[in-house]
């Protein structure tokens, strides 16, 4: 490690555990569809009333309903429709993790183009995640979907502080870094935001390699395997881990041998996926 990564993440380290960083809030819209949907009265029409002020968003979920995962006989061309056919938790979930692409912004060229390519990253992992769910669990898709758009949820504190700080290291630099710490602040910031522990401990055990939280997969076992789906065949750190030894793959019945796009039906269905959350 060189002596600028070195101190940037003595620095970081020091101030999450004297709890002096800053985290970053909660989108509004995303706290106000979760306070919504925190209510047992809540129905259709609130969700959409609560919704429908981020016209992306509302965009965004109607072009999902009407993909090829989700599409039923006809076309949905409004937001109650869709969130009628989604259902609300599904929506209030779908909603909550679209509300955090803008929060990976920037204004130095460098860490900008970061941000970017982690948000680009959680979405395809997002995507692999929600068709492994469906396929392989009897787990929640949607909770799968958020929890992997959240998986990197901390890399944004560690590169705002990098820009608010005028110090921008070189690129190689600032992956180490954000290697290193963003899994600690990921599930710290979560815990913050009050999401439940088993999306929480996702950007930390989904890189715990050694875990084995038991005979079934969890949603950190998911997003695990979906990471590791992205970096098959690079020279990624983790594509070079032995695989058979992670135990995830059993957990979800699958070969790490065997390419899980092997499938033409899944692989599809994976490309759909991403494409509709990007």
């Amino acid at each position: 490690m060189s002596d600028l990564a070195a101190s940037i993440l003595e620095q970081l380290t020091s101030a999450i555990e004297k709890d002096q960083l800053t985290l970053p809030t909660l989108p509004e819209v995303a706290l106000r569809v979760r306070e919504a949907a925190e209510d047992p009265n809540v129905d259709v029409r609130k969700i959409c009333a609560v919704i429908g002020n981020d016209a992306a968003i509302s965009a965004r979920i109607i072009k999902v309903v009407n993909s090829p995962l989700m599409r039923g006989s006809r076309e949905i061309d409004n937001l109650q429709n869709a969130v009628s056919r989604l259902g609300i938790t599904y929506s209030c979930n779908l909603a909550t993790g679209l509300a955090m692409e803008q929060m990976f912004q920037a204004t130095n060229d460098m860490v900008d183009q970061f941000m970017r390519d982690t948000w680009q990253q959680s979405v395809e992992i997002a995507g692999i995640s929600h068709v492994l769910c469906r396929q392989y669990t009897r787990l929640a898709p949607d909770q799968a979907t958020l929890a992997g758009l959240l998986h990197r949820i901390g890399v944004l504190p560690i590169l705002t502080h990098i820009e608010d700080s005028g110090e921008i290291p070189d690129e190689a630099t600032l992956r180490q870094v954000i290697e290193e710490i963003h899994p600690i602040l990921g599930s710290k910031i979560l815990r913050t935001w009050d999401f439940p522990a088993e999306i929480a401990d996702v950007p930390q055990e989904s890189v715990n390699f050694s875990r084995d939280g038991g005979a079934k997969a969890d949603y950190a076992d998911i997003v695990m395997v979906a990471m590791l789906q992205t970096v098959a065949g690079t020279d990624h750190p983790f594509a070079q881990l032995d695989w058979s030894q992670i135990k995830a793959f059993e957990k979800l019945g699958l070969d790490p041998e065997v390419d899980m796009n092997e499938g033409e039906d899944l692989s599809a269905e994976m490309e759909a996926a991403m494409a509709l959350l990007g």
